[in-house]
């Protein structure tokens, strides 16, 4: 068994259980609720006591195509408190209130050296397990940090009056700032973001903040309204009117110079094409699945029209992107607003079956293991 210190005093330590509950996932679409051992930590790792994790899009494709191999628990958009730390870690005490990153890369490889974190070998390794595989682990009462994830950043702390559930929308949170950046905005341009769930939303509100006149499309007015609240008031009845028309009637009659499609699954590239205008570009974010697409080749060769992606986080923007988690809570950035619903562990095949099936009343769904209701 691994040495276990702590950089509280002992009477301050926390006396954790040897087992605990998880949602394992077990095969396609079969996630079970179950007793497991409380993970074990090594030097230079620590044990968090999770309080709350959100659902991810990429969770749900994993528990419904089954291209992950089970035993798993999955679950990486996580915040809770340490609970244990090993031997070395000098930076993180018990008690400590913390979010955490699953991937953390190397900082020296090539892909790295060229800033393609999400690329990197390091990067695609999975530094937090509740169990089995390391898979994220955040659909579980306590979850193991690996030491690379603490050592090199990716354990961060919670300042005080920031709530966890604010706290746990630091990854996504970057995973969009990420593609922000990437795609270059400036203050004079038009941007049409298709898709108003939590990650459209988030996305939609850091383009404004470049300046641009954001454009909103999604099908229900329920989520327009919600959209509203972060200052996005250019919606988009995507059940009524013509999505492209509308974008060439809101450019002059060119079509926006940004289009961001935060929709999964490809029925809808073309229309985003279709919207951009001649030199502008087109950002895949929720197409993680590999497969084939309908595209119009002579828009990207004779249009000019550029069809870029992003994924995942950056470990360059971090800081920014937790700065800007934890001081927009009472700055006109309060996440937590997005949460539609809250499960206990108990229940979280009811967590997953809402999170998997959208409707106008449903926006990002979590996992918290503590809750009583």
């Amino acid at each position: 068994m691994a040495t276990i210190t702590s950089n509280a005093p002992a009477s301050g330590m926390e006396v954790t259980p040897a087992t605990m509950q998880a949602a394992v996932y077990r095969a396609v679409n079969d996630v079970r609720v179950e007793t497991v051992p409380v993970p074990e930590i090594g030097p230079g790792e620590v044990l968090i006591r999770v309080h709350s994790c959100g659902i991810c899009g990429t969770d749900l494709k994993k528990i419904h195509t089954g291209s992950h191999s089970a035993p798993r628990i999955f679950g990486h958009e996580t915040a809770g408190t340490i609970v244990k730390t090993g031997e070395g870690v000098e930076n993180f005490a018990v008690g400590d209130r913390v979010m955490v990153f699953h991937h953390i890369p190397c900082g020296k490889c090539y892909y790295c050296r060229k800033k393609t974190f999400a690329q990197c070998a390091v990067y695609k390794k999975v530094g937090c397990t509740a169990g089995f595989e390391p898979s994220g682990g955040g659909f579980a009462e306590y979850v193991r940090v690996m030491d690379w994830i603490v050592s090199m950043g990716g354990v961060v702390k919670i300042p005080d009056g920031v709530p966890f559930e604010q706290a746990a929308f630091v990854e996504p949170v970057n995973t969009c700032l990420k593609a922000i950046k990437n795609l270059n905005l400036v203050s004079d341009e038009t941007v049409l973001v298709i898709g108003q769930g939590p990650i459209g939303i988030l996305l939609a509100a850091l383009a404004a903040r470049t300046g641009a006149k954001v454009l909103t499309s999604d099908l229900y007015p329920e989520r327009h309204a919600i959209a509203s609240g972060y200052g996005l008031k250019h919606p988009i009845d995507a059940g009524r009117d013509n999505v492209v028309e509308v974008a060439k009637r809101e450019s002059e009659g060119r079509g926006a110079d940004a289009v961001i499609l935060a929709v999964g699954g490809n029925g809808l590239i073309r229309t985003a094409m279709d919207a951009a205008r001649p030199g502008g570009r087109i950002l895949l974010f929720a197409q993680t699945q590999h497969g084939e697409a309908i595209i119009d080749p002579a828009a990207v060769c004779m249009d000019e029209k550029t069809l870029l992606g992003s994924y995942s986080a950056s470990v360059e923007i971090q800081n920014e992107g937790a700065n800007l988690v934890f001081e927009g809570y009472n700055n006109g950035f309060d996440l937590t607003q997005l949460i539609s619903h809250r499960f206990s562990l108990e229940k979280a095949n009811e967590a997953i079956e809402v999170a998997s099936n959208p409707t106008a009343a449903s926006m990002k769904v979590f996992i918290q293991p503590n809750l009583r209701k």
